[in-house]
């Protein structure tokens, strides 16, 4: 294509724009490449949620990433509240020239929906023009103020606002939007604005207003429309785009369209010179801990480390393998920059500890000596034989993340307690997206298209309800038998009905569908976060009484892929009964528990807790576990039943193998526990790794193990090949399964024995 025939799209809705784009970011950079756009922009309305997605996927692709907002102008004041005049701001199309424009664009789609959203997230003209540095914008569309006046004839008045957008963002950088759809008013503003461009000559700008990637999109996005709106298609008086124009023109039909307005055309290239953002982000952004005088960050977390290693382990605490295991992790701890997070979450520890609020450690962050030294645990990783790597490796570079769960009555004071630490504008609430599942699609579809309720459940019902997981169309209707739905496809090829409605959810499915907001993440930075990412108002649903106020516009994974630190608060229920049940007991039995005494192991010197455990696991063997976390599932409940647990570690195991994939090693586990069946081990030197599971590999820990044991991998290797293991990353699994034939008979094993090592890990 020759240079003078290119052309850039600036002004773009993706599925950001809650039910209004249908355009999902991958697929769209995916046809601008297609098309051999050089750049494209995302202008999505109100908010920012997706820039970082888009700018990543745009750089894969090889597409310069443009960002942008369609923020939302208040008629009056941002503050004004008056549903006669505040309830249709106007749209005003704002691009980023360059990181101050960036960050000015941060500030107004926080402050758009922090201070003044009503009916939508707004600003006004003098927020703008107070943050207008760096930007780049445009008349807009038809709903945006200029066009509204000449629309109105209000025509002296519109060329009085040019000229005060030109003052505030600069001759260079306010351009006159051309847009070419089937709507009478636009081609009447369109001419105004050709006609009038001499007035203190200002630039135009050819837009299309895309909401879909494809023509052949428009029915899927008439009806997202519907599902928004909760119209039906049939309805003449509803929101509807009036032609299939909105989507991802090509270059040859923009050139079309304003070819006796060539230099609208080459202005989309003008811009895209103009603009240059980087969002990639290097470091981490952790909140700054106040330690004493004469200690930074690291010499404190080893003070506060030694310390707490002899009250854990007394006169061990200078043993060697105590000592060292220590030692080991405080260095890959500085190493990679986290001495900060240790002290944080030591700090929240403490808080909870002083105002006896109970509290619980889930997942790897109990392999950490450190963490147990610091009372952040209460589980000795040495004595079980948990891993420091598979909580922090230094060969794969993530933030730690402790899982802290609270008595959900008290969760609220903890979070409190953090914004009161590091400041109220430094900690935020995390952002969650809800996507539309074929299931879901099937039933909004369904009422889009005024189908009998009926009809709709019928065919929604035969797709399964599967957490975690969902069925998608591609699988239910494909040809691989362990995946497809039978029924489905059945009802696909012979009603034309369903068919429809199937093939219409099928375009929608994937589609980021509401906001909400995660249930136990918030992120804490050193600065106000206003300065790292757009900050969003609290979600429907929210509770009024949230001690956060604000919640971040990108998701946990964004934010912290941006360096910033999320801190898990999660509220559970059973560690509020726990604490009750044991008030009760010291009332009633004048015995004091807490979570570091409760007993769980028979007591050799103690009778009447060996019985009290023994009648527990008694009660276990027999199902009676309802209302006991993780173990009330019915089918918890039968696996409980045939293997009769004896000990704690027989209840650790139970749960780790109820899940996909080890499940079907429930029977042998149960078998060789009570000697029904021998124990066999693949390779001798297995026997001290998986001794304590009867010979199955039931922990990832076990995995690592087996890795550096028997074929030499360093702890940080076997974890990475542990993760490989977990994500079924088939070229890693390939990989690994060459090393451990290769690495195998240094070691001892054997390339027939190291292919069904990793057999049974791969499984």
């Amino acid at each position: 294509m020759a240079d003078e025939k290119q052309f850039v799209h600036l002004h773009v809705h993706t599925e950001f724009s809650l039910l209004d784009g249908l355009s999902q970011i991958k697929r769209l950079v995916g046809r601008a490449k297609e098309l051999d756009m050089p750049a494209l922009a995302i202008t999505d309305h109100g908010t920012m949620y997706g820039v970082i997605d888009f700018y990543r996927e745009c750089k894969k692709q090889g597409v310069k990433p443009i960002i942008g907002c369609e923020a939302y102008l208040a008629r009056r004041g941002m503050h004004d509240r008056d549903p006669q005049h505040d309830t249709k701001p106007y749209h005003m199309l704002l691009l980023a020239r360059n990181q101050t424009g960036y960050q000015n664009l941060l500030r107004i789609a926080s402050a758009a929906q922090l201070e003044g959203y009503y009916y939508r997230p707004r600003i006004d003209r003098e927020f703008m023009a107070a943050h207008a540095e760096g930007l780049i914008a445009t008349s807009g569309c038809l709903a945006a103020e200029i066009p509204r006046m000449v629309e109105q004839g209000r025509e002296q008045e519109a060329l009085d606002l040019i000229g005060w957008y030109q003052d505030v963002f600069g001759t260079d950088n306010f351009f006159l939007e051309l847009q070419h759809h089937n709507i009478d008013q636009l081609h009447i503003l369109n001419r105004w604005l050709v006609e009038n461009q001499g007035y203190a000559n200002v630039p135009l700008l050819a837009t299309n207003d895309t909401h879909y990637v494809l023509e052949s999109d428009y029915d899927a996005h008439d009806t997202l429309l519907c599902i928004q709106t909760g119209n039906v298609k049939s309805e003449q008086n509803r929101l509807r785009f009036n032609s299939p124009t909105f989507h991802l023109r090509t270059p040859d039909e923009m050139w079309r369209l304003f070819a006796e307005v060539p230099d609208a055309l080459t202005n989309s290239l003008l811009i895209v010179d103009q603009c240059n953002v980087n969002l990639e982000s290097k470091g981490y952004h952790l909140p700054v801990f106040p330690v004493p005088d004469g200690f930074d960050t690291q010499t404190y977390l080893r003070h506060l480390c030694d310390k707490g290693l002899r009250w854990r382990y007394g006169s061990r605490a200078d043993d060697p393998d105590v000592r060292d295991r220590l030692d080991h992790e405080l260095g890959i701890i500085h190493n990679m920059g986290f001495d900060t997070y240790f002290l944080i979450v030591w700090d929240l520890c403490e808080f909870a500890r002083h105002a006896d609020i109970w509290w619980n450690v889930r997942g790897s962050g109990a392999g950490s000596v450190a963490a147990y030294a610091l009372g952040i645990t209460n589980i000795d990783p040495l004595r079980n034989s948990l891993l420091f790597e598979r909580f922090l490796n230094p060969g794969r570079v993530s933030m730690p993340d402790i899982d802290l769960d609270y008595p959900e009555d008290r969760r609220a004071e903890m979070i409190e307690y953090c914004a009161h630490k590091y400041g109220e504008d430094k900690v935020a609430a995390i952002i969650t997206f809800g996507t539309m599942g074929s299931k879901a699609a099937i039933r909004d579809v369904g009422r889009a298209l005024d189908m009998p309720l009926p009809e709709v459940d019928r065919i929604a019902r035969l797709i399964p309800t599967t957490p975690g997981k969902p069925v998608k169309f591609a699988d239910a209707l494909g040809d691989d038998p362990e995946k497809a739905l039978p029924d489905l496809k059945m009802v696909y090829e012979n009603d034309p009905t369903a068919r429809k409605l199937i093939d219409t959810a099928r375009q929608l499915e994937g589609i980021t569908r509401h906001a909400s907001t995660h249930a136990a993440g918030v992120i804490v930075a050193d600065k106000p976060l206003g300065e790292y990412i757009p900050l969003n108002r609290p979600t429907k649903g929210s509770a009024e009484d949230a001690p956060v106020k604000m919640v971040t516009q990108f998701t946990m994974e964004t934010c912290e892929s941006i360096g910033l630190l999320k801190v898990d608060f999660l509220g559970l229920s059973t560690l509020t009964i726990m604490r009750k049940a044991c008030a009760l007991i010291e009332k009633y039995h004048g015995i004091s528990y807490n979570l570091s005494t409760i007993p769980y192991r028979p007591d050799p010197d103690d009778p009447e807790t060996t019985r009290m455990i023994e009648d527990t696991f008694e009660m276990m063997g027999r199902g009676e576990t309802i209302g006991v976390f993780q173990l009330e599932s019915q089918g918890m409940r039968r696996m409980l039943t045939d293997m009769h647990p004896q000990r704690f570690e027989h209840i650790v195991a139970g749960i780790a193998l109820y899940r996909p994939g080890p499940l079907e090693y429930i029977p042998m586990y149960n078998r060789r526990l009570h000697g029904e069946e021998p124990i066999e081990y693949k390779h001798p030197k297995l026997q001290p790794i998986l001794e304590e599971t009867y010979g199955i590999i039931v922990y990832q820990e076990q995995i690592m193990q087996i890795g550096a044991q028997l074929f030499g991998y360093s702890l940080g290797e076997a974890d990475l090949m542990r993760r490989a293991v977990s994500k079924k990353k088939r070229q890693a699994l390939q990989q690994h399964r060459g090393l451990f034939v290769e690495r195998g008979p240094d070691h001892g094993v054997d390339a027939d024995s190291a292919n069904r090592i990793f057999d049974d890990i791969e499984f």
